[in-house]
């Protein structure tokens, strides 16, 4: 089992819990955001992490974050390198209000979840591919 160490900012967020493998992390608003339609800001979400050796963190936003705030995570997915681990090192959320909206303190509005590094990895220029041809972007599900 790995372990991350976790430092949290503020005593209002209810804590991280262990979780089963496979599963994505909620993670909880640390402060009360109130957005106008259109407008963006980086969300706290009050907590700073050192990862295992050889890990990442990403974090996306959950299914109901839009349908409930009306807000877009501004990076699609969130890529946290394990190099990002000091006390002052704190997770946030970079968000698009769609609509008028408030965050309250402990609102879960994303996941997260870690994953190894990509491990090292050369390219080897060829002048053909030998794959099957799917048909183009977009070609599947027509």
């Amino acid at each position: 089992m790995e372990k991350i160490q976790i430092l949290y900012h503020s005593k209002e967020i209810e804590k991280v819990e262990k979780i089963s493998k496979g599963d994505w992390i909620d993670l909880r608003a640390a402060e009360e955001v109130h957005l106008k339609k259109g407008e963006y800001t980086l969300i706290s979400l009050g907590i700073s992490m050192k990862l295992p050796e050889g890990y990442e963190v990403h974090i996306a936003p959950r299914s109901s974050t839009f349908k409930n705030f009306g807000l877009i995570q501004t990076n699609g997915v969130g890529i946290v390198d394990g190099s990002y681990c000091s006390e002052k090192d704190i997770y946030k959320m970079p968000v698009l209000a769609v609509r008028d909206t408030v965050v309250h303190v402990n609102d879960r509005i994303c996941q997260f979840r870690i994953v190894k590094n990509q491990p090292e990895i050369c390219f080897e220029e060829v002048e053909h591919l030998d794959g099957p041809e799917r048909g183009g972007f977009g070609s599947t599900g027509k």
